[in-house]
């Protein structure tokens, strides 16, 4: 029986049974890139193995349900929980993590816009990125276009909106985030974004006060340094819950 050399080995050969988790690991590290939980990495991943790591994490979490000493063997309502977690987890809420931007059309401001407009309330729902625990809330984007602005359909917003949000999250780095990516599609004279959320970190657990809500803004641009159109922003939004 013949035996391959090394030589003849194909790349797949060297790497079989490595993890797929530490195959996309290492090409990160490799680019230098950063993959922090609140980090897109869809660039990085290869065709299926989306799916594989699927498999991988459901293998995972069945260890984690054995280790809660949860007897998934006979208890009906546990059976399937493993691979539900996983697909919740990659094909769900932190859906923003392994897939690419939502395609946005972007159309020339033809008809030289320059007033202010406001999109939402968009309902967000993310997960805090110190227990995995939802956070869900709403958020209002004032924006302030010029000659040069590229004009998104109003249902843009919120798909970007999910796609940031869809990984765990700090609400005010996913504030920054948004309003970076907005930025960078729009182009416009200035930017608000505020978010309110509820963060099941703090009402599930924890202290547990169900009533909490946390606030913060970015402003960008001319709501940065004019204050009465930053005042004209805030007192146009809906009356907050």
């Amino acid at each position: 029986m013949l035996m391959k050399t090394d030589a003849a080995m194909k790349p797949a050969d060297t790497d079989e049974g490595t993890p797929v988790s530490v195959k996309i690991r290492e090409r990160l590290n490799a680019a230098r890139h950063r993959f922090n939980a609140n980090d897109n990495i869809a660039d990085f991943l290869e065709p299926g193995e989306l799916e594989q790591l699927l498999d991988e994490v459901e293998v995972k979490m069945q260890g984690v349900l054995d280790s809660l000493v949860i007897d998934t063997e006979r208890d009906h309502n546990t059976g399937d929980t493993a691979r539900r977690v996983a697909k919740m987890y990659l094909n769900e809420v932190f859906k923003g993590r392994y897939v690419r931007a939502p395609s946005i059309t972007e159309f020339p401001n033809a008809e030289h816009l320059n007033e202010l407009m406001i999109v939402g309330p968009i309902t967000v729902r993310s997960a805090c990125s110190h227990h995995f625990c939802p956070v869900i809330g709403k958020i209002w984007i004032g924006v302030m276009p010029n000659e040069h602005t590229n004009v998104i359909g109003l249902s843009k917003y919120a798909r970007l909106a999910e796609w940031v949000m869809g990984r765990p999250q700090i609400q005010e780095e996913a504030v920054v985030q948004l309003a970076d990516l907005i930025m960078e599609k729009t182009q416009p004279d200035g930017l608000a974004i505020v978010m309110q959320a509820s963060h099941y970190c703090m009402a599930w657990r924890g202290v547990k006060d169900m009533d909490s809500k946390m606030i913060n803004s970015v402003m960008r641009g001319v709501f940065l340094k004019d204050p009465a159109l930053r005042r004209e922003f805030l007192a146009l939004i809906p009356q907050k819950d």
